[in-house]
């Protein structure tokens, strides 16, 4: 079984970043990735990225956001720049491998205006 722990979230204001890590508990040879959800809106997928292959992001955060991993250190780290009142939700880290998929338990994001 894997376990996924995330660290990073906190408060910020609007336009500054924050940097989201997350550790695997073993090497995840396909996709990792990170989700997010507000309160009372669909769980949606912000940004994923593949061994092999470049990463891809939701339109909502291209060009502000940038997904990175570790593979000797089994970590995904999601990079957070230029942050809006939109960003605000609890970020998920996702991890897809050898037909089984993991979630870590969240971490909390807060933009203040």
């Amino acid at each position: 079984q894997v376990q996924l722990v995330e660290s990073g979230g906190g408060l910020v204001q609007t336009g500054g970043s924050l940097r989201l890590s997350c550790a695997a508990s073993t090497r995840i040879s396909n996709t990792m990735g990170w989700y997010r959800q507000a309160p009372g809106k669909q769980r949606e997928l912000v940004a994923k990225i593949t061994r092999g292959r470049r990463p891809d992001y939701a339109d909502s955060v291209k060009g502000r956001f940038t997904i990175s991993r570790d593979n000797v250190k089994n970590m995904v780290f999601l990079q957070m720049d230029s942050l809006k009142s939109e960003d605000a939700a609890i970020y998920y880290c996702y991890a897809w491998d050898a037909g089984y998929d993991y979630w870590g338990q969240g971490t909390q994001v807060t933009v203040s205006s």
